[in-house]
């Protein structure tokens, strides 16, 4: 079975699928012929909250070509739930986040994980357990296009301890939230975080306002 991707740029959503999916927002379907993924980066400057997709037979094909005209920068993160059942969010460049970081040379992208939400946060993790899935988030740096790929794993804590937002990493606030406090983080955050939320089952809750969620293949 042929795979589907999405990579985030900024905050818009390129699908790489082999069938188009069942959803509620609107995707633009763009031709594959002669696309140039550099030329549909520039393009996308000034959107915002956008989909678009490619369809294609082979999907994983072509996301390695789009992979091979970018730079792979390998990044983990945690979605940390604690002993009451709330989960740990991280306030950064003005919007909700999750903690994560780029993994170190000869580092495991488990380990980085761990290691980045336990320096951003200042907390102890408990057990590293599962990967939940993993993100691709296209951005500039200088002349180049940067593909950054992060792992995301599902982590626990003992009790509810006090978190210390690292506020040299621009970290100004870091909160626990229950399911019922989500509202305020889907308000202000970025695609590939719903993403892991929606993967992580915390957007089951009733409650909960629901972003227009893709019906695709997670990977």
């Amino acid at each position: 079975m042929a795979q589907n991707y999405r990579i985030y740029i900024n905050d818009n959503t390129l699908f790489i699928a082999d069938l188009m999916p069942k959803q509620v927002k609107k995707i633009q379907q763009i031709d594959i012929q002669d696309f140039d993924f550099e030329i549909f980066y520039k393009n996308l400057a000034r959107v915002s909250g956008k989909d678009y997709i490619l369809l294609d037979a082979d999907p994983k094909k072509l996301f390695k070509k789009i992979k091979k005209s970018c730079e792979l920068i390998k990044a983990a993160g945690g979605l940390v739930k604690n002993a009451k059942g709330n989960y740990l969010f991280i306030f950064r460049n003005k919007k909700w986040d999750l903690p994560k970081g780029k993994v170190e040379k000869d580092e495991k992208m488990k380990d980085a994980a761990l290691r980045e939400v336990e320096e951003e946060c200042g907390v102890k993790i408990y057990t590293n357990d599962e990967k939940l899935c993993k993100t691709y988030h296209v951005y500039s740096l200088d002349t180049r296009l940067v593909l950054k790929k992060t792992n995301w794993y599902s982590m626990t804590v003992k009790g509810e301890p006090k978190l210390i937002p690292q506020k040299e990493e621009g970290i100004t606030k870091a909160s626990w939230l229950s399911k019922l406090e989500l509202n305020q983080v889907l308000k202000n955050t970025y695609p590939s975080i719903v993403q892991v939320l929606d993967v992580g089952g915390l957007l089951d809750n009733k409650l909960v306002v629901k972003p227009a969620l893709q019906a695709i293949k997670k990977v």
